[in-house]
């Protein structure tokens, strides 16, 4: 996932540790504008679009708690990660109450919460795009029609696909030539990532392929332990 022009709000009111992270973070590719406590945080917070908020929760004038809370009352989505000295049971439950993604200890390891970040805001990319309103797609030689659930190859009949193939086939041609990762569909569709669900899958994969192999230039592919791409070979070259 591309880390470039992602914009983090850090809200840190230790000064040598806010300068550090923020450097730390700057280095890996990110845009990162640190306020010094809660009043400073929600006024910057307010001024500028951000993709993900790292929030301390011990802070004057306002704790991360309340600052969560309010920024949330402004933008339901965007994710938030709360950093904290203490490593009390209630605190963290109070954080993932008001809306918190995910939530470290200090001290921690910056590289963890580089990988949390960047898994944070990858699972909101593909949310955004499963919630997409498009219904219609070219597969190569394939027509989709997902509100019809009709599958047409050239000028033949459709073939109607089952509520499941249709939601999977679909999921893969928003992500046409990209990773579809395996627990999207899973909590997407099936609305659960298990063992059981995940063979369910597999085995609606096996039927789409039988259905697109009319077409060569057409392939679903496993990427192991991620997900599947479904591509489309005439575009790839292209």
């Amino acid at each position: 996932m591309e880390t470039e022009n992602k914009k983090i709000l850090l809200v840190e009111d230790d000064p040598n540790f806010g300068t550090v992270l923020k450097d730390y973070l700057a280095m890996n590719d990110y845009e990162v504008v640190h306020a010094k406590n809660g009043m400073e945080g929600f006024e910057k917070f307010k001024k500028d679009d951000f993709d993900l908020c790292i929030l301390d929760v011990m802070m004057p004038y306002k704790d991360g708690f309340t600052l969560a809370k309010e920024i949330r009352d402004k933008n339901e989505d965007i994710p938030i990660i709360f950093l904290t000295a203490k490593a009390m049971k209630e605190d963290v439950l109070k954080g993932y109450k008001v809306g918190a993604d995910d939530y470290l200890n200090k001290p921690f390891d910056s590289e963890v919460l580089l990988m949390k970040i960047k898994a944070i805001i990858q699972r909101k990319a593909t949310d955004s795009i499963a919630d997409s309103k498009q219904f219609e797609f070219e597969i190569g030689n394939f027509f989709l029609n997902s509100k019809l659930r009709f599958l047409t190859y050239k000028e033949e009949d459709p073939i109607k696909l089952s509520p499941k193939e249709n939601e999977l086939l679909r999921l893969l041609a928003l992500h046409k030539n990209d990773l579809m990762p395996r627990e999207l569909a899973l909590t997407k569709i099936w609305r659960d990532d298990n063992y059981f669900t995940s063979r369910s899958m597999d085995v609606y994969i096996a039927k789409l392929r039988k259905y697109l192999g009319k077409d060569d230039g057409v392939e679903i592919i496993n990427i192991h332990g991620e997900g599947f791409r479904l591509v489309v070979k005439d575009e790839v070259d292209n």
